[in-house]
């Protein structure tokens, strides 16, 4: 029975991944700070916050790979987390050209 209360904590940190996993693959362009703090292993909610803060000044990420452009992302983190980051890539908006009547 001595070991009961180490056999718990054991089984307990072994769900500890399953429960702090996310299933399905983030999109930091329209995730809240509290969601990539959430998802993205180690990115807290600082870090978070200024993820949507270089989002909302800058506009959409184009790629996983635009997140070093947030102080304090590096590349150990972008790759740590690639696999779970969704951009849907921006499309750039291009504007039709002006019609033009024929010269009389």
């Amino acid at each position: 029975m001595s070991h009961l209360p180490g056999l718990v904590a054991i089984f307990a940190l072994g769900l500890a991944p399953l429960s702090t996993a996310s299933s399905a693959p983030i999109n930091i362009n329209t995730a809240d700070a509290a969601t990539l703090a959430r998802d993205l292993k180690g990115i807290g909610l600082k870090r978070a916050q200024a993820i949507v803060d270089y989002r909302s000044k800058n506009g959409p990420f184009r790629s996983a790979d635009e997140l070093a452009l947030v102080k304090g992302i590096g590349k150990r983190a972008i790759d740590a987390n690639r696999a779970d980051i969704r951009t849907d890539a921006v499309k750039a908006v291009t504007k039709p050209a002006a019609a033009t009547s024929p010269s009389r």
